[in-house]
Parts: structure tokens; sequence; C-alpha cells
């Protein structure tokens, strides 16, 4: 067992024996994938605040079910995903419209070492970018942000999800292959105008 493993095991042994003051841990490990998670697939600003609250009351009302048959941050996407997917179907939102903002950025690369022209290109790239993302079908982004951002494999994204492998790998080249061919249109319209 690796030594992350023995501290959220008991981590969450202590939460479960009424140490509730350690539960910030978990909402600070995970606040970033929650997040993310929602992002993509509501726009409203309060709408996001109330759904990340309910998730994470939801972990801690559930805690005690965690059977560590998964990554605690799988199950918690999972958890996420569902409350956020049940929000669109009380909403009646159509999964394949959504305008939530996205946020790429170009942090590999250092601002100083870079050229004032060249920073001015990257956030022309990076506006491009976020604008064709908020275009994606949502099942499209979320996949696009637990593979890119969160750097979930396949096998993890498919137990959050609830998606065979092979529909996520699929999902995932759908995803990168029309956002491909979004910004080549795109900059194809910005090089003729």
């Amino acid at each position: 067992m690796v030594k992350g493993e023995i501290h959220i095991k008991q981590l969450i042994h202590d939460i479960n024996e009424g140490r509730v003051d350690l539960f910030r841990d978990i909402v600070e490990m995970n606040k970033r994938l929650v997040f993310h998670v929602v992002s993509r697939m509501e726009s409203n600003e309060t709408v996001r605040e109330d759904l990340c609250q309910d998730i994470f009351l939801k972990v801690y009302k559930n805690l005690n079910t965690f059977k560590f048959e998964s990554k605690l941050s799988s199950w918690i996407a999972k958890i996420a995903y569902n409350t956020c997917i049940s929000h669109i179907e009380k909403k009646k939102i159509p999964l394949f419209e959504d305008n939530s903002p996205e946020e790429f950025t170009l942090d590999d690369v250092k601002l100083e070492e870079r050229e004032p022209s060249q920073i001015v290109e990257d956030n022309n790239v990076s506006e491009l970018l976020r604008t064709e993302i908020e275009r994606l079908p949502v099942q499209f982004k979320v996949i696009l942000t637990l593979y890119h951002i969160e750097c979930m494999g396949y096998e993890e994204i498919s137990g959050v999800l609830e998606l065979p492998v092979g529909t996520v790998s699929s999902y995932v080249y759908r995803a990168r292959k029309m956002l491909k061919e979004r910004l080549l249109n795109s900059y194809e319209k910005e090089d003729v105008t």
C-alpha cells in the first residue's frame, strides 16, 4: 500500500470516528477537481457554488460507504458528475449545449521567458481555445477535463462516468478531433479577416 493511500485511509477513519474538522483536508485535496467537473457542466457561478457545496455534503454523508475500490478522487469525481447530471436533468438542460467558462491557460510557459509579442499571441491562442472548448458538448468537456487537467486515465474516467473504457477512449478521440476542426476553422477565418 502506498504511503498516500495509508494517509487517506487514516484520514477517512478519523473523520468517521468523529474528527469532523479533518473533513476540510478532503475538501482541500479535491476542491479543484470538483470545481473543474462542475464548471464544465454549469455556467452560472452561484449555481456552481451551490453544486460544489452539495457535492461535498454528499461526500461527507457517504464517506463511511467508501470502500477503497478506487481512488478517493475518482469516487468524489463520480459524485460530482452524477450530481451535475441530476441538476441538468431537473432543469431539462440539453447535455450538448453549455456555455461555461474554461480555465485553460498556458501556465507551462513562464511569462518572463517570452517576448511581448509571444505573450500576446499566446493569449490570443488561449482565448480561441477557451472559446472553442466552450462550444463542445458537455460530456466531451468533462472527459477532456478529467483526462488533460486532472490527469486521469481511461480506466479511472470509465469508473467516474460509468462508461466502458472503449467509449471513454472514443470520446477523448472525438472531442480532440472536434476541437481541432473547430480551431482550424476559426483560425482560417481569422487569417482571412
